[in-house]
């Protein structure tokens, strides 16, 4: 399954969060985006967040957060490049 927009924004929205404290939360303001004011609320809904317009990562928001932050820095860092051959994925 490919990531859709809606993955996107919630991903976006983790790699918001400051993993090096759990003190910091994040507040999605009513004039936000509508897309990231979504992508909060959902993310709430999954248990992700503690409040509908961001608060708090829960226990398994803190886990996605670290696997979206590292995602994020391993395909980001120019170093990632492998020998390995280039997998082709079917649809």
């Amino acid at each position: 399954m490919p990531y859709t927009p809606d993955l996107v924004h919630e991903l976006n929205t983790l790699i918001r969060f400051d993993l090096e404290t759990s003190q910091h939360g994040i507040k999605v303001h009513k004039t936000a985006d509508p897309a990231v004011i979504a992508a909060t609320g959902r993310l709430h809904a999954k248990g992700i967040l503690t409040q509908v317009d961001g608060g708090y990562l829960t226990g398994l928001g803190r886990d996605a957060a670290e696997h979206a932050q590292a995602v994020l820095t391993i395909l980001t860092s120019g170093s990632g490049a492998s020998s390995q051959p280039e997998a082709v994925a079917s649809a």
